[in-house]
């Protein structure tokens, strides 16, 4: 059977010589994997980047027959075009980092409309997004978060959790100076929680280490989430 509906790549893998076997969240379906042959060809060129994280697009799938099952997509285009996320460092070094942890947290191979449109809509409004981005990552984790059933309504709320948990993350150093430094956090996310646009994050360090944060908190809450290796690579970016 044959399922019309709009997706969200989240990653994808190399298969065979010419294919990939990609994950994409659906609008009807939720989480699912598809093998896609022939993108990787030389001809017609391109249609590799439509598998690129975050991408938004329309698909026609065959529905497998057991949940969690390898299908195929019969067919595929992008839904709506970017502006801004492929072309500009730090934006796509967000959405690198984002779609990781997306696929991490996301597993369910079900529909849920409220969480499709809370990313789909993010990924456009950060797209067009031209001034004022620069939180885009740690307001959209907090959001999340909600949706995934761990929301919290204040800095504290957050704080107290990551540090009950034991430790802090290790980027913020030994266990004393980091719970301090913890408390200090509090302001911030409290900040991002009610106004993004009134924040005062001062510099790409801090918001390195409030991601550092959050991470932790998600790992808490997520099981098997396992290490962001993107955030390494975000975390250069910010430090720039």
């Amino acid at each position: 059977m044959l399922l019309k509906t709009r997706g969200i790549v989240l990653s994808y893998l190399k298969y065979r010589e010419t294919s990939i076997i990609a994950r994409v969240y659906t609008e009807r379906l939720g989480v699912q994997t598809y093998i896609v042959n022939g993108v990787r060809k030389a001809k017609p060129p391109g249609r590799i980047a439509l598998f690129q994280p975050f991408t938004l697009l329309e698909l026609v799938a065959y529905v497998a027959r057991n949940s969690g099952g390898l299908t195929r997509l019969a067919e595929f285009r992008c839904a709506e075009p970017f502006q801004t996320l492929p072309y500009e460092v730090a934006k796509s070094s967000v959405v690198l980092f984002l779609s990781e942890v997306v696929g991490r947290a996301v597993r369910e191979e079900e529909q849920n409309e409220p969480l499709f449109a809370f990313l789909h809509d993010s990924i456009l409004a950060f797209d067009q997004q031209s001034m004022g981005s620069e939180n885009f990552g740690l307001t959209f984790l907090l959001r999340l978060a909600t949706y995934l059933g761990f929301g919290v309504s204040s800095g504290g709320e957050l704080t107290d959790q990551v540090i009950m948990a034991g430790h802090a993350p290790t980027a913020l150093g030994a266990v004393g100076p980091a719970t301090l430094r913890l408390r200090e956090f509090d302001g911030y996310f409290d900040e991002l929680l009610r106004d993004p646009a009134t924040s005062t994050i001062p510099n790409g360090r801090v918001r390195n280490e409030l991601l550092h944060v959050l991470i932790r908190y998600y790992q808490l809450h997520v099981e098997q989430m396992g290490e962001i290796r993107s955030l390494d690579i975000l975390s250069q970016v910010l430090a720039e």
